[in-house]
Order: structure tokens, then sequence, then C-alpha cells
């Protein structure tokens, strides 16, 4: 019978983790080559690969997703072998692992997730964000428990998964102090107004230039980002005035300070809960989807 070589499997699980080879190196203390030979044996040993190139950086592949599963909780139940060895309490809450698209903002996604955070039975929650395909890939090989995005899973996708409907909310824009003065004869005002804009190919980002089109007004992009709060920190600048979805205003006014100026009317944003479940039974996931369905969004 072969055995898996753990100590390959632990070098590979902390380059997962780490995001590259030079941060695990950094870790472990290690040289690079090193650690790339890790890498080589244990994809020799599972006859998978694991990493993929991707410009000039790492992400895994299936297997490497898989792998990366099994590691996390080989680990974990390594730490509290360790514990209990040592007389310490080995309970820990239970892990709850949420997949959120990169196109979700933050101050949504928190608000999303925070009543799972508010359960009588204390959970550990694990946030990883990336491509919404991505996510799915991990969703379906159990990686992870929940997916939050701003679009469903589409019926060419090749995961089995089932989108759940949090709720809708529109689109309002946001200015800071020195840029308020566009809120006068809005929407027209905007035409030549500064814009910073979510990145092309997001939903928000397309509905956004049709709602400008339909208007016949033409901002000035200044600039565009994939990370909202980012965007929001341009805008808190004085960059460019931001658009975000309505129903994250007052945090927005909090903690960017910057002031609503008009809405977008028809502009809608939707976000969903995909899971593996056509019927919602882990209480982190129902507690989500209730708070969201009668507080959040109604």
């Amino acid at each position: 019978m072969e055995w898996l070589n753990y100590h390959h499997l632990y070098y590979f699980w902390v380059v997962a983790r780490t995001g590259s080879i030079t941060r695990a190196a950094a870790e472990l203390r290690v040289a690079q080559p090193t650690i790339s030979g890790q890498l080589r044996a244990l994809e020799t040993a599972l006859e998978e690969k694991v990493f993929a190139r991707e410009g000039r950086g790492l992400v895994l592949t299936d297997a490497g997703r898989s792998a990366f599963g099994y590691a996390d909780k080989i680990f974990l139940l390594g730490r509290q072998l360790q514990d209990s060895l040592r007389g310490l309490p080995t309970a820990r809450p239970a892990r709850f692992v949420v997949g959120i698209a990169d196109g979700l903002p933050k101050l949504v996604s928190y608000q999303l997730l925070a009543p799972a955070l508010e359960l009588p039975e204390p959970i550990q929650l694990v946030c990883r964000q990336d491509k919404p395909e991505r996510l799915l890939a991990d969703l379906s090989i159990h990686a992870l428990d929940l997916v939050l995005a701003d679009t469903p899973i589409g019926s060419s996708a090749r995961v089995r998964a089932f989108n759940h409907v949090l709720g809708e909310c529109g689109v309002t824009l946001f200015a800071s102090a020195a840029l308020t003065r566009y809120r006068r004869g809005f929407p027209k005002s905007l035409d030549g107004a500064p814009m910073v804009l979510p990145a092309e190919g997001t939903t928000l980002r397309r509905s956004l230039m049709e709602w400008f089109d339909s208007q016949g007004v033409r901002p000035r992009i200044v600039a565009e980002c994939e990370d909202s709060a980012l965007l929001k920190v341009l805008g808190q600048a004085g960059r460019g005035i931001v658009a975000a979805p309505s129903v994250a205003t007052a945090e927005i006014r909090k903690n960017y300070r910057l002031e609503p100026i008009g809405r977008a009317d028809g502009v809608r944003e939707r976000f969903y809960a995909i899971s593996l479940e056509r019927r919602l039974k882990h209480p982190a996931v129902v507690a989500i989807y209730g708070a969201a369905r009668d507080r959040l969004f109604e």
C-alpha cells in the first residue's frame, strides 16, 4: 500500500494558503527550490497537477483545490491532537467557508455575513474571494459551504448548484464634499463629471453604462477598480463620483464620509447565495438567507 508523504502535502498546503512559493518559503524558512521540489514530488505521488501557471502567479487546479480542502482538515486535526496531548481544550468552532465573488461590494458582503457570526453556536468564518467560476469549482468539491455573488449560476455551468435570491436594491451615486455640487441638476449634471467606476465586465459597470446612455450623459471616467473598497477610498479622496448598492448607504456615509447625490433609477443590484443544497439546511446559511430576506432587503 502506498502512503501519502504528509511532508510534501504540508509544503503544498502552505503555498496554497499563502498564495505563492515566495511567501511560503519565508514562512517555512527554506529556499524556494526546496519547496518547488516538494511540490513536484507531491504531484508525482498524486499523478495530478496541483498548480497551474497564470501570468506570473500560481493558481490551484481542480485537483489542487480538492487536495487543499483535505489538507486543511488534516492539519486542523493535527493541531487538535497536539492540544489534546498537552491537556489543552480541543473544542473548536465549526468552520464555515464562504466564497465571495470579487465583484461583490465588501460592505454588502459584511452585511450578508454578519448574521452567521451571531448564531448561538459560534462558528469560525473563513472568507475566500475569487472569480465566480473558480468559487463554483471549489463549491462543487465541497471546499466551500456557500458562494455569495451578484450574478446567478447559469444553466451552462458544469456545477450542479442552486441559486437562492437574497434580495435586490437600487444603486446610489455618492460623492465627497468637494463634489456634492453635482447633486444640482442630477442626473444631467453627470455629463463630464469625474467618475470612479467598477471594472469592465462587472454587472454594475454594464448597468451603469446603459443608464448613462439612457440619460444622455457621458461622465469622465478617471479610474476603474476591481476592488470595491479601493473605489470608495478614491471617492473619499475626491477623485470622482462612485456608485454603490443603496442598501449600504448608511455604512458608506459613516465609513467613507461620502454623501448621496442621486439614485440611478432603474438600475438594480441583485444578490445570490449559491449552494449545493436545494433546500437550505446549514444553520449559518439559513441565518444569512433569513436575515437578508427579512431585514436587509425588505
